[in-house]
């Protein structure tokens, strides 16, 4: 994209004006950013988040479970981070580390997983009924990227503190991590809390698209609509369909 800063830097200005609207109206926003590992979910965050203000914008990351977070209600954990009034909040992973990782890894047991799914509706539910505006996305390369990214990173002295055990099993658990990613779209997509799938090969473009279907999605004042048309190509509302298509990478 040769024009890539320039468009960046105009929907910059556009979630300037979002962040303006949500904390004089007192919204709250929760961003899920989901994905294959190494699609490029720090990156699309650090952009979203690069000229926001830091009181009101927060990233949530979790590291492992401990020991207490093992014997809570699964989703409790993630109940602290949630936004307050006027805070946009963005969690780099989520609770769908159950239907994704925990699943391929065998780190949850199978009546976990299956609870997980009859608990995930009604409690994203409950989100949007307390006035939280959830918009989830996940960010989907195919097997031939991963596997340069992680390449790359492992090269670069700067990157290569992102590659995990878990990572390094990722190519060989291929098969096995989209399974999980199917099923957990089957079963976690619904009209009040949709999944919104990026096809994240072109980094650059992953980002843009991303941004333009967030600001598109949520109203506040002074909004440039003619600059936030995502391109169908890279950005689409899931549909199970995809996977025939090749919309999602097998």
């Amino acid at each position: 994209m040769d024009d890539y800063k320039e468009i960046l830097r105009a929907l910059q200005i556009e979630l300037v004006k979002l962040q303006r609207h949500f904390i004089a109206c007192e919204h709250r926003i929760l961003v899920i950013v989901e994905g294959r590992d190494a699609a490029g979910k720090d990156g699309v965050i650090k952009r979203l988040v690069q000229h926001l203000s830091p009181r009101e914008t927060r990233v949530v990351a979790l590291g492992k479970p401990s020991a207490r977070d093992e014997a809570t209600w699964y989703f409790q954990r993630y109940v602290p981070y949630f936004p307050a009034s006027g805070e946009f909040v963005i969690f780099n992973r989520s609770w769908y580390n159950r239907a994704g990782v925990e699943r391929v890894m065998g780190f949850c047991s199978e009546e976990e997983y299956q609870r997980f799914f009859r608990m995930v509706a009604p409690f994203e539910q409950m989100l949007i009924d307390s006035g939280i505006q959830l918009r989830k996305y996940f960010l989907d390369i195919d097997k031939s990227e991963q596997q340069q990214r992680f390449l790359a990173r492992e090269q670069d002295p700067l990157a290569n503190w992102k590659i995990s055990p878990i990572d390094r099993e990722a190519q060989v658990n291929w098969a096995n991590y989209s399974q999980a990613r199917n099923e957990m779209l089957r079963r976690s997509h619904n009209d009040i809390a949709p999944w919104v799938i990026i096809r994240a090969n072109n980094k650059k473009a992953a980002r843009i698209n991303l941004i333009k279907s967030l600001l598109s999605s949520l109203d506040y004042e002074g909004k440039d609509e003619a600059l936030l048309k995502a391109d169908s190509k890279i950005i689409q509302r899931y549909k199970p369909e995809m996977l025939d298509t090749g919309f999602l990478a097998d």
